[in-house]
């Protein structure tokens, strides 16, 4: 087991790239299993979550070349080898409901996919992803398997294309849809769809691909349904919630760092809560600095949101950020309800952060009257002190390494698979920003045969390995 051990009080200094964005990479890759022809992803990040969706997408058929240090990746899935994703990708990540979408059309057989996994940040209900996917046609059920239970689907008359009205739009179910209104006959249209800028590098792949496929400014996306495919060149944009991350993290810790690939276009909305509090950042043709620009104060008001709102993966390193602004901040989490869990290691390093189950600020969410407490006060300046961390999941993990770099004393973080999922580099990209930190090996306790899980993304794609070899 690998552990961060950081010593915290130096300002982070220099350059840093953001590496390709997990959120984009991993769904490109299932988006190439629509077609048999070759695609090549340029800009790939080498990290857990592209490592397990590899493998997942090798399972059934993809033939892969991966050059991971010049981050450029080569694909082809000529013909499916099975359409049944094994149980042992069941919570790798949520990747495997989006293969349902990807293979209706192009297998007549069940699809069996395992149930949704990734970070535990509350309820995200494959609902919408079912709803959606049964108006073009296809037949879903959830049966009980192996003590998990897996999804089967089937389109034995074919997709045809209707009108698709999300309640919510919801990344994952928009994602859906649009794979499966790709090869549907006739028009799907995905009204109240999300907007992120991962879809919409989802929407430019897939139109050359071959989709005809268009984005309105009323969250409707229309889709021309088609089975005619092209070879395709494809640059990842660079990951926002890493760009973000390595911003909040210079500016609180009083530093400067220019961040290579953050594009301004995908950050607006941060950037505007950067400079509410005090924070600064300058504007450059190939990314963004961000430097600490005299105390930061309060007051400040936030909310998250779906995009063009404030991203809910911001928000873990923006509490932090506030810890060192002076007065009171309210944060308002509209997106997840269980995404406050990470507050409870904060307060024991010397945060002063309140939950609250009310919906504070102007927006009334779908919690409202609920028992989450999804909304806090957080009061600065506070002073923090080191302690041993276990990482609950992938953005709390950042959050924990950035109230560390901020800390007095030496803290020790284990659980570094979720941050392995999401992050390319991290400890050297820290140390090349001056943080003291090493990334070390320490033993643990050995489990009993049944216990032993994959717990790395690296030791997830050697499971899967041995188990198929």
């Amino acid at each position: 087991m690998d552990v961060l051990k950081i010593t915290g009080g130096t300002p982070l200094k220099g350059h840093v790239k953001a590496a390709g964005a997990k959120n984009a990479m991993t769904k490109l890759l299932v988006a190439s299993l629509l077609s048999d022809k070759p695609c090549r992803f340029y800009n790939v990040p080498n990290i857990g979550d592209v490592e397990v969706t590899v493998a997942l997408c090798q399972e059934i058929g993809m033939q892969v070349s991966w050059d991971r240090d010049a981050g450029i990746m080569e694909v082809v899935t000529k013909e499916l080898k099975t359409s049944y994703v094994p149980q042992r990708f069941s919570g790798a990540n949520r990747i495997p409901i989006l293969m349902i979408g990807a293979l209706l059309g192009r297998t007549d057989e069940d699809i069996i996919v395992p149930t949704v996994g990734g970070c535990d940040i509350g309820t995200r209900s494959v609902n919408f992803h079912i709803d959606a996917l049964q108006k073009l046609g296809a037949s879903i059920e959830y049966r009980g398997m192996k003590k998990e239970g897996a999804y089967f689907a089937h389109a034995h008359n074919g997709l045809k294309g209707t009108i698709i009205d999300l309640p919510f739009p919801s990344i994952g179910a928009t994602e859906n849809t649009i794979l499966a209104g790709v090869t549907a006959r006739g028009m799907t249209v995905i009204k109240n769809a999300a907007i992120e800028p991962e879809i919409v590098e989802l929407i430019l792949f897939l139109q050359k691909l071959g989709a005809n496929i268009t984005l309105d400014v009323d969250r409707t996306i229309r889709i021309q349904g088609t089975r005619h495919f092209y070879e395709v060149e494809h640059t990842v944009i660079p990951d926002r919630i890493e760009a973000a991350s390595w911003g909040m993290l210079a500016i609180s810790s009083k530093g400067r760092v220019f961040v290579e690939g953050a594009q301004h276009q995908n950050m607006v909305t941060l950037l505007n809560k950067i400079r509410e509090v005090g924070g600064g950042f300058d504007i450059k043709s190939n990314g963004i600095e961000f430097f600490y620009d005299g105390p930061m104060q309060g007051g400040l008001h936030l909310e998250t949101d779906v995009h063009p709102g404030f991203m809910t993966d911001w928000q873990q390193p923006f509490v932090v950020l506030l810890t060192q602004a002076s007065g009171s901040s309210v944060v308002h989490e509209t997106v997840y309800e269980n995404r406050f869990g990470y507050t409870d290691t904060l307060r024991d390093m010397g945060a002063d952060v309140t939950l609250f189950r009310q919906c504070l600020g102007g927006k009334h969410c779908r919690f409202e009257s609920q028992s989450f407490c999804h909304s806090l006060i957080v009061k600065g300046v506070s002073q923090l002190i080191a302690k041993d961390i276990s990482i609950p999941d992938l953005r709390a993990g950042f959050a924990y390494v950035m109230a560390a770099a901020l800390a007095t004393g030496t803290s020790t973080i284990s659980n570094l698979h979720f941050l392995d999922r999401g992050y390319e580099n991290l400890a050297s990209k820290l140390a090349a920003l001056g943080v003291d930190v090493t990334r070390q090996s320490v033993e643990k306790k050995q489990e009993r045969p049944a216990k032993i899980a994959a717990k790395s993304a690296k030791e997830k794609i050697e499971v899967i390995q041995m188990v198929t070899h």
